[in-house]
């Protein structure tokens, strides 16, 4: 049972950590791009992507310290130094990456949504315009088609510069955020790498190196 268990706990491990730290990752240079170029699907696609990549491997991460502390007490380890530090050091990155990696990538993906949205609209109605304009040749007719182009035209001008002005300017135009969310998976890489770590050398133990 005991051999059981930390198979499992490193399979646990290796599958959920690892998409969460390279997807992780991987975000804040994805986000820049997207928020450089929101007229290119795939970039926002992308973010979305690793966006949600993290949530789940998040969750399904739940696993990896319950597995942790039922080999322990299967191994009779429980009141060893390195794995009080190991599971300290987890629970540590687990809120590292709850209260500040996943919130501030779900700020930022709305802030990249909102961009992509505002220059779809943009660009549609710009092609409504145009040709509500071009039907203006027969008189009085073509008079009020033109007249229909002005106005459709003003008013996707308008709702443009609204959705633009509700959108978080702040996150699209302060490249810092991003350095920041880079910062804090840094953080929760090195505190994952510290457990794997103190788990293999086991400092203190009779079996450690």
């Amino acid at each position: 049972m005991t051999k059981f268990l930390l198979v499992l706990h490193v399979l646990v491990a290796i599958i959920a950590v690892g998409p969460v730290s390279v997807a992780a990752s991987m975000f804040p240079p994805s986000a820049r791009r997207a928020l450089a170029d929101p007229a290119d699907p795939r970039a926002a696609e992308t973010v979305r992507l690793l966006h949600r990549i993290c949530r789940v491997y998040a969750a399904i991460g739940i696993a990896v310290p319950v597995l942790g502390f039922a080999t322990g007490l299967s191994m009779g380890v429980l009141n060893s130094g390195w794995l009080i530090a190991s599971m300290a050091l987890t629970g540590i990155a687990a809120a590292v990456l709850l209260a500040l990696v996943l919130p501030r990538q779900e700020e930022i993906l709305e802030a990249v949504e909102a961009r992509a949205g505002t220059g779809t609209e943009t660009g549609t109605g710009t092609e409504t315009g145009t040709g509500t304009g071009t039907k203006s040749e027969s008189g009085a007719a073509g008079a009020a088609g033109a007249e229909g182009g002005v106005t459709s035209r003003a008013a996707t001008t308008a709702t443009s510069a609204s959705a633009s002005a509700s959108m978080p300017d702040e996150i699209a135009a302060n490249p810092r955020l991003t350095v920041q969310l880079a910062m804090f998976t840094g953080i929760f890489n090195l505190l994952w790498a510290t457990v794997t770590i103190l788990m293999i050398v086991r400092p203190g133990s009779t079996t450690g190196a």
